[in-house]
């Protein structure tokens, strides 16, 4: 028997469809006549919800060559137009991942750091007051000096109790009143440049000799405190700070006395008095 015999008349059937289902509606509840067309299989690609596609499951491969894929042994030479471009290894887009983050990271520091910058506002301060601040990291102080150079309009500035060693690199052009009492302080040469300085207070520092108090003297300095500092214990301490310094009126709280403007004898300054 051969196997077109068992084939149905397409004619007949073709040509019988339309009278024998004549007359009924073209969709049912149960069934339709018409047959969809057949259309490609094509898989919708997931987007975000920013609009941006989401990744599929086929993307790891998207930066390998032929001969990267797995579980094959084709050769180049039966390949008509084989991928040869090569695409950036692991460690490289790792690298590159961590720097494309670092570099968003900084520039949101950076806008920040600019807005601090623009509300701290340092420069336009006269009259400060930044003690007690526990500056136990260098960095911490590192931050304090960096605050320091900003006051350029500042006239009146405490900063006692800091732990402050050396202020040398700092420049106050408009500071008149100056209180650095409590700090580390061991010389005035540590001194921040204060040229327009009138009121200087240093009281319970380290300083042990009047050495680089000369730098001073080209200062409209009038009151000087140096309480409790090893060198208030020099013999002739005040005469031989009122010979360094001719302009200056009171030193420790107490007014230029007549006996203040005798001549220090020489060597005073390596002296020190005995206390019983």
């Amino acid at each position: 028997m051969k196997t077109w015999d068992c084939l149905p008349d397409m004619s007949e059937s073709s040509s019988a469809a339309p009278s024998s289902h004549r007359g009924l509606p073209r969709s049912s509840g149960h069934f339709s006549t018409s047959r969809p067309s057949p259309t490609p299989h094509r898989t919708s690609q997931p987007w975000s919800h920013s609009g941006v596609a989401a990744q599929l499951p086929s993307d790891f491969c998207k930066y390998l060559t032929w001969h990267e894929i797995e579980q094959h042994d084709i050769q180049g030479s039966q390949l008509h137009c084989p991928r040869v471009r090569e695409g950036p290894s692991e460690e490289d887009l790792l690298f590159t991942q961590v720097r494309d983050a670092f570099q968003s990271k900084k520039q949101v520091l950076e806008k920040h750091k600019w807005a601090t910058w623009l509300q701290e506002n340092w420069e336009e301060c006269k009259n400060l007051n930044i003690s007690f601040q526990d500056l136990g990291d260098p960095y911490q102080v590192e931050n304090f000096k960096r605050i320091l150079r900003r006051l350029i309009r500042v006239e009146t500035l405490w900063l006692v109790d800091n732990s402050l060693m050396d202020l040398s690199a700092i420049r106050l052009p408009c500071c008149r009143v100056l209180y650095m009492n409590k700090n580390n302080l061991t010389s005035f040469k540590q001194l921040p440049k204060i040229p327009q300085i009138q009121h200087l207070s240093l009281a319970e520092n380290h300083i042990e000799t009047l050495d680089g108090l000369s730098g001073l003297r080209r200062t409209p300095l009038v009151s000087l405190t140096l309480r409790r500092n090893p060198c208030e214990f020099h013999q002739h301490y005040r005469k031989s700070v009122f010979s360094c310094l001719p302009n200056l009126k009171m030193l420790d709280g107490l007014l230029k006395q007549p006996e203040d403007s005798l001549p220090p004898e020489p060597h005073s300054f390596s002296k020190l008095c005995t206390v019983s």
